[in-house]
């Protein structure tokens, strides 16, 4: 996995994580884990079936795996480069939000806040840019209009990088 900053040049590799599992007899339904270093430990009911605990093993590790994708880029750098290229106001702040799942971005105009998905974090680096722009072309048109779409539409992947969007919203990503 790796980002790779608006530069194009290439981002800090992310050392692979390594999975302990820990079944405990105190626990009856819930599984929880946390990140030591690079490994995720996972606690999970000692009676979990080997199908239970691939999937919470899953859950957590991608969970995990995407705070630490996330943690590498710098959004605020990011989106004043990608401002100042296309000619749009710089956010007051930018950031990611864990609790976005049905959309890749959202911006409050009134204060010039961004949040970003932290799903797009392992996303290559022109999709999240041209969500960047997406969302920095709401600080000057709120709605989606044809204005908008001239603004958006200036960023040279915004085609493409609509229809990858697309791609992974039906799979589920």
């Amino acid at each position: 996995m790796r980002c790779v900053p608006v530069d194009e040049a290439t981002g800090p590799e992310i050392p692979p994580l390594t999975v302990e599992v820990i079944r405990s007899a105190r626990r009856k339904k819930t599984a929880q884990a946390k990140l030591i270093g690079n490994t995720v430990e996972v606690r999970i009911p000692a009676r979990s079936t080997t199908a239970e605990e691939s999937e919470f093993v899953d859950y957590f590790v991608k969970r995990f795996e995407r705070t630490r994708s996330a943690s590498l880029v710098d959004l605020p750098k990011r989106a004043a480069v990608l401002a100042k290229r296309y000619g749009l106001p710089e956010p007051a702040s930018i950031r990611w939000a864990t609790n976005q799942n049905r959309q890749w971005g959202s911006c409050t105009p009134v204060d010039a806040t961004i949040r970003l998905s932290n799903r797009m974090a392992g996303f290559p680096s022109w999709v999240i840019d041209y969500v960047i722009v997406h969302e920095l072309a709401h600080l000057v048109v709120a709605d989606h209009g044809p204005r908008f779409y001239e603004l958006v539409d200036v960023y040279p992947k915004a085609e493409r990088a609509r229809g990858y969007l697309i791609a992974r919203d039906e799979i589920g990503a």
